[in-house]
């Protein structure tokens, strides 16, 4: 049973309660219909409860009889109304009164203890993640949810579309497919989150229709799911690099609307705070989206939870990962994680395709490595819709890379698989540095200029 509804049927209980005391009332000053119309309330809130009690099975057919006895028992004083209606004095016998307000009493308190002591009353916990290799930012906090007797955790992977140059709404996609295979998934159409009202909703998703790149389904953006959950968590998808948190990043609609906001340390959620607070100073909305220092909690990020949890040796590698890896005699290349990132190819210079092939050349020659090219998941994405001018070279680079077959191109979902299989990175500076650090392998960051 949903703590919700143990909570819903236990006031209820307690409105009956005071309901029996009230018709002990009516029934001696006269009022005999009055009376009657809250025996009414009294066992229709009794069918109520015994249908959600005979719905959890056969578990609670005890507390179910004694509902069945409540009911007589309503039934009997109810009765009492019509002799009250027809006697010559619209007043019954005191006595008669209070001995039925105690029964009702007793079969209420026996259920209502029942409740309290024998049901757990569960949360049910939603998680509502859009592209698969962004999973990371919310499974351990799902780990965690799913382990717990006290929770019902889902996970429902929800669509997203692709955006044009004007903003206009074009393909949709659906990555229900990608998520790990341990992960039980339920389809977002079959999953009604009005109807259910989950007790807490996870988001990563911090910009509704905010990002010029990609937009999630309109009934999932933060101000909608805040209608329909008593607590809205969001966890950034990103970590921040140094504890430096972009300006336009601590205040997006999942940070307005989201009850919580889980940050990797007190420097990050400091800067949050304050610049949360510059927004409601510019709009004059002083505590209108909760109260900032409430709202955002230092817990870590589950991204660095996985980064520590993923190892070479339990990973799954593809053949043709393996294949390149492995010399002849059984020994290892050592691998390079390549990381490229949207942030440069935002800048739209050339010398960020030219900077690419030069890599890519140079890392062709080298017998005793492999590279492991990771790009950004949503370069392709972004290149289309804000920088279509290199679109067609980007995609020159990336056909030729496949096509010479001497490193990897990783575009998985699973960015940590990367990285427990690579011996250094290098790359652009981004988030993944962040991650990458808790490995202690060596990092270098590329200049594209040179």
């Amino acid at each position: 049973m949903r703590r919700r509804e143990k909570k819903e049927i236990t006031e209820k209980l307690a409105e009956m309660k005071k309901r029996h005391e009230l018709i002990r009332t009516n029934f001696l000053q006269g009022e005999a219909v009055t009376a009657g119309g809250l025996l009414a309330q009294c066992q229709e809130d009794a069918i109520f409860i015994g249908t959600a009690l005979e719905e959890e099975g056969d578990f609670h057919n005890e507390a179910v009889k004694r509902l069945e006895l409540y009911c007589e028992a309503v039934y009997e004083w109810s009765a009492q109304k019509e002799e009250a209606q027809n006697a010559v004095s619209c007043v019954t016998p005191e006595k008669n009164h209070d001995r039925m307000q105690v029964r009702l009493d007793r079969e209420a308190d026996w259920v209502c203890d029942y409740i309290e002591n024998r049901i757990q009353g569960k949360l049910e916990v939603v998680f509502f993640p859009y592209k698969a290799c962004m999973w990371d930012s919310l499974e351990s906090v799902w780990q965690a949810a799913d382990a717990d007797e006290g929770c019902d955790a889902y996970v429902v992977p929800i669509p997203y579309f692709d955006k044009n140059p004007d903003g206009t709404v074009t393909a949709m996609h659906y990555e229900g497919e990608a998520f790990p295979d341990y992960v039980p998934i339920v389809n977002w159409q079959e999953y009604p989150v009005a109807e259910r009202h989950p007790d807490i909703i996870y988001i990563h998703n911090p910009y509704d229709n905010a990002n010029r790149v990609t937009v999630v389904h309109l009934d999932y953006f933060a101000k909608e799911l805040k209608k329909h959950t008593d607590m809205l968590v969001y966890i950034p998808y990103f970590v921040c690099v140094g504890d430096y948190v972009p300006e336009h990043f601590c205040v997006q609609p999942a940070t307005m609307y989201a009850d919580r906001v889980i940050v990797q340390s007190e420097a990050v959620r400091m800067e949050y705070i304050r610049q949360f607070h510059i927004f409601e100073e510019a709009y004059h909305c002083r505590g209108r989206f909760g109260v900032a220092e409430e709202k955002f909690v230092a817990l870590g990020s589950p991204k660095f939870d996985k980064a520590l949890h993923t190892t070479r040796e339990n990973v799954d590698m593809p053949k043709e990962w393996l294949d390149l890896i492995l010399k002849p005699d059984g020994s290892r290349r050592r691998v390079l994680l390549y990381n490229t990132s949207i942030t440069k190819l935002l800048e739209g210079k050339e010398q960020v395709l030219k900077k690419l092939k030069s890599v890519l050349s140079l890392m062709k020659t080298k017998e005793d490595v492999v590279l492991l090219w990771r790009p950004h998941p949503l370069s392709e994405t972004t290149c289309a819709a804000m920088r279509p001018h290199l679109l067609e070279q980007y995609h020159e680079i990336i056909k030729e890379y496949k096509k010479e077959g001497f490193g990897i191109y990783d575009d998985t979902p699973d960015v940590h698989r990367a990285i427990a299989v690579s011996d250094a990175y290098y790359g652009d500076g981004s988030s993944l540095v962040e991650i990458y650090r808790t490995t202690g392998k060596p990092i270098m960051i590329q200049n594209i200029e040179i």
